[in-house]
């Protein structure tokens, strides 16, 4: 079998295995640390290292096929983002849901509401629907799903909860899907619609951007799940 070696001025395959490279870790921290935590923790550390591991299974065939073909298909990534997504809205449901229960009808609306944002995002990506119709409900997903972080029952209860480890990690993690999670949209914008963007740089931005929107995602819950729970278990 050939062995595929990265040159040394190929900075976008070199952000392919530093990606591989922190999701690994980062999977192997948070399946540990899930061990740290009390128990009211466990789901949503254990969710967002679920994440981290699907994302690393993902880097390992994304590098492979960037030194072997120098790109990258748009669908590796909507595979990754069709699970991950959906499952980091999910941690953030439980990771409320360890300060009180929110309304199971919030967990549905999220969940689908992620799957549909990215499902219609890739279909007008790949124009399999209207290019425009499929950016606008992708976008009117994500930004569902900032009203109900900010304005819905998880922001009450975040609020009523008084816990200021919890509040903080909140604080961070809603930063992070309004800003970290805008460069898709941006991106999406920027490929169907203002004239596209070289594919080598758009993995640089989005594997770099994985940093931020996955794995100092995971670190954050870790971090609020460890500081809420008791020191000896």
């Amino acid at each position: 079998m050939e062995v595929k070696i990265l040159q040394s001025t190929d900075v976008t395959g070199a952000t392919f295995l530093l990606a591989l490279a922190g999701m690994v870790g980062s999977a192997v921290l948070l399946f540990l640390g899930s061990g740290w935590v009390a128990k009211k923790w466990k789901l949503p550390v254990a969710l967002v290292g679920i994440v981290a591991l699907i994302a690393a299974g993902y880097y390992v065939l994304a590098s492979y096929i960037w030194l072997g073909t120098g790109h990258m298909p748009v669908i590796y990534r909507y595979v990754d983002w069709i699970i991950t997504m959906p499952a980091q809205v999910v941690a953030l449901y439980f990771f409320i849901g360890a300060m009180a229960q929110p309304p199971v009808g919030v967990f549905w609306r999220l969940l689908v509401v992620a799957v549909i944002t990215i499902f219609f995002r890739y279909m007008g990506e790949v124009r399999f629907i209207d290019t425009t119709l499929g950016f606008l409900i992708g976008f009117a997903g994500w930004l569902y799903i900032l009203g109900e972080i900010f304005f819905g029952r998880l922001n009450e209860i975040n609020v009523k909860s008084g816990n200021r480890a919890v509040q903080i990690a909140f604080f961070w993690l809603r930063l992070i899907v309004t800003v970290g999670w805008a460069v898709y949209p941006l991106c999406n914008f920027v490929g169907s619609f203002a004239g596209g963007v070289d594919e080598g740089k758009l993995s640089v931005v989005y594997n770099l951007m994985d940093f931020i929107n996955q794995i100092a995602f995971g670190l954050i819950v870790l971090t609020a799940a460890v500081r809420d729970s008791p020191t000896t278990r």
